[in-house]
C-alpha cells in the first residue's frame, strides 16, 4: 500500500508540476494556484501539500527551464560568428519572453536570493551573458558601452511591447530595432 501512494504522489507532483508550468507560461507568477490544482486534478490541500508556498512551487517549475536559460548562452558562444551569435542569443531570450509569460516575469521582475538552484543557474546565465557579450565586442561587432547589465533593461522593454501591443509579433520588430542599434557598423 506505501509503494501505492508513493506512487500517487509522485502523479500527482508531476501533475501539478506540469499544471503550473501551464498556467504560468499562460498567466504569469501571479496566475491562481486553485487553477493550477484544478487543472493537475487535484485538490488545494494536495498542491499545498506538496508546495507550502507558491515561492516552492516556481521554484521547482522554473529550475527546469532556468536550465534552458543557462543553455543559450552556450549555444551563442559555440556559434562561430560572435555577432550571430549574440544575435540569436538575444532573439531567443526574447522569443522566450513571448511564449512564456511566467518565466518571462521571473526573468524579469523576480530576486532569486530565496532559492540557491534559481540563484545558481542565475548567476550561470550571467556569467555566460557576459560572454556573449566580450565575444562580439571583442570582433568589433557590439557597441563597447554595451553591458551585460542591459540585457536585463531589453528584456523589460520587450516585456513591455508584450504587454502592450495588440500584435503577438512585435517583439520580433522590437528585436530587430533593439539589435540594428547595438551593432557596431564598418566604414567600407
Amino acid at each position: 500500500m506505501a509503494d501505492r501512494l508513493r506512487a500517487d504522489a509522485q502523479r500527482n507532483r508531476a501533475a501539478l508540476l506540469a499544471a503550473a508550468r501551464e498556467v504560468f507560461a499562460e498567466h504569469g507568477l501571479d496566475a491562481s494556484l486553485d487553477e493550477i490544482a484544478r487543472r493537475a486534478g487535484v485538490g488545494n490541500a494536495t498542491l499545498y501539500r506538496r508546495f507550502p508556498t507558491r515561492r516552492d512551487l516556481i521554484a521547482e517549475v522554473f529550475a527546469g527551464q532556468m536550465t534552458g536559460y543557462v543553455e543559450l548562452a552556450e549555444d551563442a558562444l559555440a556559434e562561430p560568428d560572435p555577432w550571430t551569435g549574440f544575435v540569436a542569443y538575444v532573439k531567443k531570450l526574447f522569443e522566450i519572453q513571448a511564449t512564456d509569460r511566467g518565466l518571462s516575469e521571473l526573468l524579469v521582475t523576480t530576486s532569486f536570493d530565496d532559492d540557491e538552484r534559481l540563484a545558481e543557474l542565475l548567476a550561470t546565465a550571467q556569467r555566460g551573458a557576459t560572454q556573449v557579450i566580450r565575444r562580439a565586442q571583442a570582433a568589433g561587432r557590439l557597441r563597447p558601452d554595451f553591458a551585460r547589465t542591459d540585457i536585463s533593461l531589453l528584456m523589460r522593454g520587450n516585456a513591455g511591447v508584450l504587454r502592450s501591443s495588440p500584435d503577438p509579433d512585435a517583439w520580433r520588430r522590437y528585436m530587430t530595432l533593439v539589435v540594428d542599434g547595438l551593432q557596431v557598423f564598418k566604414d567600407v
